[in-house]
């Protein structure tokens, strides 16, 4: 064999994902584990048992359409209405997806070529970074600070060149749990606007917001409903991640160009789930509220125990992580603080400096999920403490 390495060049860099790094140091060490999120609670009853009716009535047990099964295209085209008075063809402006981590390779895959620049917001979920170095674009971070996380548009209008071709938006983001304001959103949409670019947001946290923080799609906004891909899922709505349901709204040029990409990766994925998913999204607005308000007080709960352990704790407006700075433990190395944590008391975290380009802006910022049941909360912020002791 020839001296060339194995990977794709592109690819350098990426490796294992921290989340599955932390998530095998979580069980190699029996710790408490806050750091992937995913709920320990499965979502209601009512939708679980409509995939279950599904599997047996055979439907989706076979390939399901490659858009996805009509119902489920009409439930999100129907909850898009319903929540924020955007209107979609469920046969031409959405198209369902192996979660929403497909849906944004296969949009970075069909809208991107060589040499091509994408604004991102950074810290930036994982994914991200890879799916626009295969792509074979440059992808060009935004960095939010702590203690806010606000973007500085200024400085995002700033790093638009004439090789830009589109913003990937997060809100609310993971891991700060920054929502974007209307202001912020009408002033990045006049941007966008001005320089003929096109917006991919990823709002799989939409109806997880707190206090006065309110999701509204950019999609929404004049425009930029004719340049603006939005993506979505189920599996943090609904407490189902394991079934890997997403997708992709969009004008129908768009829809059909991300469609082109994803065929050829999945081509179809979840067909029983997808009927459950259809149940789901016309859940009653109770749930919706229910859901939320439960785990603003998780929110509240772990951010008060990470208080009283020594985190620095910046409170999160959306989402269901809460990042935390290290410091005042004298601690100068997210990656190395969160690797010996398991052993010094039990818990994992995931550090924020692994999702910055910059090296200095996220060095010392921990994040923890609270989407776990109450004593498990609580036995980790009693594990936590021992670090003051």
């Amino acid at each position: 064999m020839s001296g060339r390495p194995l990977l794709n060049r592109r690819m350098n860099g990426l490796g294992t994902t921290i989340f599955a790094e932390m998530s095998a140091l979580a069980t190699s060490t029996g710790a408490i584990n806050l750091g992937q999120g995913f709920p320990d609670t499965d979502g209601p009853e009512s939708v679980r048992e409509a995939a279950v009716r599904a599997l047996r009535d055979g439907r989706g047990n076979q390939y399901p359409p490659g858009p996805g099964i009509p119902e489920l295209r009409q439930a999100i085209a129907d909850h898009q209405r319903r929540f924020y008075n955007l209107s979609l063809d469920p046969d031409t402006e959405v198209l369902v997806t192996a979660g929403a981590t497909e849906a944004i390779a296969a949009t970075m895959f069909a809208l991107l070529e060589p040499g091509d620049e994408v604004i991102a917001f950074e810290p930036f979920y994982d994914s991200y970074a890879a799916c626009i170095a295969m792509a074979g674009a440059k992808r060009v971070p935004l960095t939010l600070r702590a203690p806010s996380f606000r973007p500085d548009l200024d400085e995002l209008r700033d790093k638009i060149t004439p090789q830009t071709r589109l913003l990937l938006l997060n809100t609310p983001h993971n891991p700060t749990g920054m929502v974007l304001t209307a202001e912020e959103q009408s002033a990045i949409a006049a941007l966008a606007i001005e320089h003929d670019l096109l917006v991919v947001t990823d709002e799989v946290y939409e109806h997880l917001t707190f206090g006065g923080a309110t999701h509204v799609p950019i999609a929404s906004l004049p425009g930029m409903r004719e340049r603006t891909v939005s993506i979505s899922s189920a599996g943090k709505t609904f407490s189902f991640t394991g079934w890997k349901v997403g997708w992709v709204m969009a004008d129908g040029p768009l829809v059909s160009a991300v469609r082109t990409a994803k065929q050829y990766l999945t081509y179809v994925s979840a067909g029983p789930f997808q009927y459950a998913i259809a149940e789901a999204l016309r859940l009653p607005d109770a749930y919706f509220d229910g859901f939320r308000s439960d785990l603003r007080r998780k929110r509240d709960l772990i951010g008060d125990g990470l208080r009283a352990a020594g985190f620095e704790v910046y409170e999160p407006e959306g989402t269901y992580f809460i990042t935390t700075d290290i410091t005042p433990f004298g601690e100068k190395d997210a990656y190395a603080f969160c690797r010996t944590l398991p052993e010094r008391c039990g818990v994992v975290a995931i550090p924020n400096s692994v999702f910055y380009d910059d090296p200095d802006a996220g060095r010392t910022q921990v994040r923890f999920t609270f989407c776990k049941k109450d004593d498990v909360l609580h036995e980790a912020i009693n594990r936590l403490r021992r670090l003051v002791a």
